[in-house]
């Protein structure tokens, strides 16, 4: 049995060491749970060799036209987003369709959001995700660099 020496060890980056880079995606005519997948992927850092798990070592992603993300199947009609008040008798339901016409926007951060870790963590890494309904964004001083998926 060999012991590694100091210079072979995996590094593990410290909140200082980690670069953002910010990313604009436009989710027009994209499916909604692959492009959600490649977001959280993005927003933890697993595209970067210097992935770190327990650090937000991720980018940030600014997504444009989300109301014009697609579904497959009959999830257009069918799928069915709740909401609870914590109020007894509090449970409000809404399909995705309803949910494109008044909130755009939470379709696609609910959905990065089941796939980002379950702690702080995740709920800050979720702060680097901006979601915009149409094609303007207010965040032109981060100077995003346009992304393909």
């Amino acid at each position: 049995m060999s012991v590694l020496s100091k210079e072979h060890k995996t590094p593990s980056l410290k909140k200082e060491e980690t670069q953002k880079n910010w990313f604009l995606i436009d989710a027009k005519g994209k499916t909604l749970g692959r492009l959600c997948s490649e977001v959280a992927s993005r927003l933890r850092g697993k595209h970067k060799p210097t992935f770190t798990p327990n650090q937000d070592c991720g980018d940030g992603i600014i997504i444009i036209n989300a109301s014009q993300v697609n579904v497959t199947g009959n999830k257009r009609t069918e799928k069915v987003y709740y909401h609870h008040s914590r109020y007894p008798g509090g449970m409000k339901t809404r399909t995705f369709d309803q949910l494109v016409n008044k909130d755009p926007e939470r379709i696609i951060l609910e959905g990065v959001k089941g796939m980002l870790p379950k702690s702080r963590l995740g709920s800050a890494m979720l702060t680097h995700c901006r979601v915009f309904a149409d094609d303007r964004h207010n965040l032109q001083s981060q100077k995003p660099v346009k992304l393909e998926i």
